[in-house]
């Protein structure tokens, strides 16, 4: 079979969530299948040549690039559907989206779409005017309801599929999302974690917070709970700083404000971009992860916090209860006095701290790229076969 993938969600050249999908999955993809041939869509216009190393020196995989202006070809895709996409790059049999966007196949390719969220849909009041505009126009409901096969990439995905959109729950197969090998745990005292610990000026003792500064991820209440737990005056976390890492996205001035305002501002550390490279040491050096966010599709830095051994305190809606499990407290993210509880219990709890620890890196175990790439590949398989059982849920 040729498969044909669309790499347009790598255009950005920023490591985000839907990035680290595309790129561990199709790594794994590549590296564990050769029965099919795959066929690479990438449109790089007014762009530095995109990474693409993980994708080469396969036999079964060849790259074609475009440099059509992305206007043009958006405008092009939703008024004319043309061109289509699967003959663009020299027909195939299915051609594949890692994430949403403007497109059109023709009939002879079974359309493959993954669906990471719908915060769009349920959070609209946390994009912006453009975003909102983008995501009108590319119509995502419709997109899915054309598709062959949509992905979801956890329980809580597929739910919203059903019951926000209509989309037949027969249609989606619920496939998690995996984890990079470079997440795990390390020696405290190992030389990576000194250089990245110095490199950031982050403190012995420090809660993290790492994602985007947007409203949906509620880092505003996080502050509000560090602010709370100061006040208790626990003597054994005078010098526990709060580490907010990560870079400012729409509205990410308000979260700046609530640090302003905040008594302890002097003890609250902003860190801006952290590199790729990074992220493992932050979560390691960390006495505990907070991701209280309204809404998630899946929820990676959660997922990265556990693999490293972080203690884990993460919201009880949407996709993190799927992810985190039992390895980590859950809390009701519209509520900062459960985050401040939290944090007190972990924070002053070695016993809890070990049990999470141990939690977590078992439970980022059951995440696998190879296991979520190979159900894929059957899944493709009902593209040349559609009377093939589809057992994959």
């Amino acid at each position: 079979m040729r498969i044909g993938i669309d790499l347009r969600c790598l255009a950005s050249g920023r490591r985000s969530g839907v990035e680290e999908y595309a790129v561990g999955l199709l790594s794994a993809l590549f590296r564990t299948d050769s029965e099919h041939d795959y066929i690479l869509f990438l449109n790089e216009w007014h762009r530095e040549a995109i990474d693409l190393s993980w994708a080469e020196g396969f036999s079964n995989v060849s790259i074609r690039k475009f440099r059509i202006p992305n206007k043009l070809l958006n405008l092009s895709l939703w008024y004319l559907r043309y061109p289509k996409l699967d003959r663009l790059i020299g027909g195939v049999d299915a051609y594949f989206m890692p994430n949403i966007n403007f497109c059109a196949v023709s009939a002879e390719a079974k359309l493959f779409v993954t669906a990471h969220d719908l915060s769009f849909r349920i959070c609209p009041k946390t994009f912006s005017w453009k975003q909102r505009m983008w995501h009108a126009f590319v119509d995502p409901k419709g997109l899915f309801k054309r598709a062959y096969r949509v992905i979801a990439v956890s329980k809580s995905t597929r739910d919203d599929l059903v019951f926000r959109y209509g989309i037949a729950s027969d249609k989606i197969t619920v496939v998690p999302s995996g984890i990079d090998a470079r997440f795990h745990a390390y020696d405290r005292n190992d030389p990576k974690m000194s250089a990245v610990k110095e490199k950031y000026g982050l403190p012995y003792s420090f809660i993290l917070f790492l994602g985007a500064f947007e409203p949906r991820k509620n880092i505003d209440a996080i502050v509000r709970a560090y602010n709370a737990l100061r006040r208790a005056k626990h003597p054994e976390l005078e010098k526990t700083a709060l580490v907010l890492a990560g870079v400012s996205g729409w509205k990410g001035g308000v979260i700046s404000r609530e640090v302003e305002h905040s008594p302890y501002r002097g003890n609250i550390i902003l860190t801006g971009f952290v590199e790729d490279e990074d992220k493992p040491a932050f979560f390691n050096l960390a006495s505990a992860f907070v991701y209280p966010s309204v809404y998630e599709g899946f929820g990676f830095p959660t997922l990265e916090a556990l693999a490293c051994g972080a203690p884990v305190i993460a919201s009880n809606s949407s996709s993190l209860p799927e992810v985190v499990g039992d390895a980590g407290v859950l809390i009701d993210p519209h509520r900062p006095d459960e985050i401040f509880r939290a944090l007190e219990s972990v924070l002053l709890d070695r016993k809890l701290r070990t049990t999470l620890r141990e939690r977590g890196i078992a439970r980022s175990k059951t995440f696998s790229w190879d296991a979520a790439a190979k159900r894929i590949s059957r899944l493709f398989d009902t593209a040349a076969s559609p009377e093939v059982s589809d057992v994959l849920g």
